[in-house]
């Protein structure tokens, strides 16, 4: 890594919009900053979209649909394909662009670009398997056929967390689909959605295909191609209360969505589990992303016979973590993306600590410059604690105690969440047992990271609609058509 630059880093990366297959300033040449959350200093300006601009990226996607979903399946695979070997033969660059304008710790932002280029490489190989069907009517006198088609022009919102994978892992499926795309990061994050739109164009991808909008507006600009009606589906990665609104807009129009939405991840530990194993997991599952996740445990559930050991090592762990900018040698907590997200954190940490919670390690932020709240663990942790029900997104491990197999599943199901659950135990009844009982759409079952490529990413209740990877993520860009046969 020493021999690539920041400043060159980012000087490689288009600063305009990409519409069209072209890099096009924004109406009025508007820009905005993005900043270093670990410094506070500005990395660069890029184009500041206006509804103007947006419409122009959806006029540019519907115009592109026709000869996109006509393209042969194994020509977009192909594509894909090439994008993937592109992303795994930079991701050095790619890696220290994402921890310039995210904070994640050059390790994990290179193990991010890995990960988003697998969503690639899956999805070339399921452009060719979109299946259809043939059957005889049940009267023998006609003939049912089913097509897959593509839904049509796509619009997509990826959040800031995951700046390169969730835009993958969104758009792997809509080009191997035959959808074409408009795509709005967030703002906090644009440069490597920049980056991608760049490498799927040398990867070949038609013009008009995917269309990049970065924006401060993300509301004013998105919400009018959501009433638009050409747009057949939206994609959104985010917040519930967020996605809510989504929604609304999208009924008008009737469109198609797939919502990724918040999570409040119990993490239940039983006597009965490697200890070892579920410090872990807990390592894992708490501390990816800075805890910046959606699948981030949020709430730790340990059994009364071992609480206070598991308490003590995760202390130990958590309270060894190296701070620091992502960028240095041996950084493991690296800072929040903005000053709002410190101090939502201390907030959360203040409430549980006034309400009774003890501080073990941690629990408070560093002065400036950056955004960094120290690795935090607390015990005794009342249910009446806020961080209880919201969503944390920072490096806190609150631990309380349970005493019932039913009391850690009433406690874990007691959200209106569910994304994810995490479940230790060497109990193979118990484990399937309390699997199936737990309220989530994913369980990581003694193990602290669920995500994969391969697998249905998606939650229950209000944690979302739809899934993400796997076999059935290509479904939520395709229709089905039924043709009868008259014989």
């Amino acid at each position: 890594m020493s021999d690539i630059s920041e400043a060159g880093v980012v000087d490689a990366v288009g600063k305009d919009l990409f519409i069209g297959g072209k890099w096009t300033s924004a109406a009025g040449g508007r820009s905005f900053p993005v900043h270093d959350p670990s410094t506070g200093k500005v990395l660069c300006e890029v184009a500041d979209a206006s509804p103007e601009d947006g419409k122009a990226a959806l006029d540019s996607a519907v115009a592109a649909q026709a000869d996109f979903a006509a393209m042969a399946p194994r020509e977009r695979g192909e594509i894909l394909r090439r994008a993937y070997e592109l992303l795994i033969a930079r991701a050095d660059e790619l890696a220290l662009l994402m921890t310039l304008e995210m904070g994640k710790p050059l390790p994990e932002a290179k193990g991010e670009i890995t990960y988003a280029a697998e969503f690639f490489r899956w999805f070339a190989e399921e452009a060719v398997r979109i299946d259809g069907g043939y059957a005889v009517a049940p009267n023998g006198n006609g003939r049912f056929l089913v097509h897959r088609q593509p839904v049509g022009p796509t619009l997509l919102i990826t959040p800031w967390n995951f700046p390169m994978a969730m835009g993958t892992r969104k758009l792997g499926p809509a080009i191997a689909a035959g959808c074409t795309s408009v795509i709005k990061p967030a703002a906090q994050t644009p440069l490597s959605m920049l980056a991608l739109a760049g490498i799927l164009a040398e990867a070949g991808l038609p013009a008009g295909v995917v269309n990049v909008l970065t924006t401060s507006d993300s509301g004013g600009v998105m919400e009018p191609l959501i009433r638009d009606g050409r747009a057949r589906k939206l994609s959104f990665t985010g917040s519930t209360a967020v996605g809510r609104k989504l929604l609304e807009q999208c009924a008008e129009k009737v469109l198609r969505t797939s919502m990724e939405l918040g999570g409040n991840a119990p993490f239940l530990v039983f006597d009965d589990a490697d200890l070892d194993a579920a410090i872990e997991g807990a390592m894992q599952a708490k501390m990816r992303n800075i805890g910046e996740a959606c699948t981030a445990a949020n709430r730790f559930y340990v059994q009364r016979g071992i609480v206070e050991e598991f308490s003590r090592r995760l202390t130990e762990r958590m309270s060894a973590l190296p701070m620091g900018r992502g960028t240095e040698e041996g950084v493991v907590v690296g800072p929040l993306i903005d000053e709002a997200a410190v101090e939502k954190v201390s907030s959360l940490v203040s409430d549980a600590a006034d309400r009774g919670a003890q501080v073990l390690t941690g629990g408070s932020a560093v002065d400036g410059p950056g955004n960094f709240y120290r690795a935090t663990v607390l015990t005794d942790v009342p249910k009446e604690a806020k961080l209880t029900t919201e969503e944390i997104f920072g490096p806190v491990a609150p631990i309380s105690v349970f005493d019932t197999e039913d009391e850690a599943v009433a406690a874990a199901n007691d959200t209106e969440y569910g994304l994810v659950s995490y479940l230790f135990t060497n109990d193979v009844k118990r484990a399937l047992r309390v699997s199936e009982r737990l309220e989530a759409g994913m369980i990581g079952l003694n193990q602290g990271i669920v995500s994969n490529p391969a697998a249905p990413f998606g939650g229950i209740k209000q944690s979302g609609l739809g899934r993400e990877g796997g076999t059935v993520g290509i479904d939520e860009f395709l229709e089905t058509k039924y043709i009868a046969v008259s014989l």
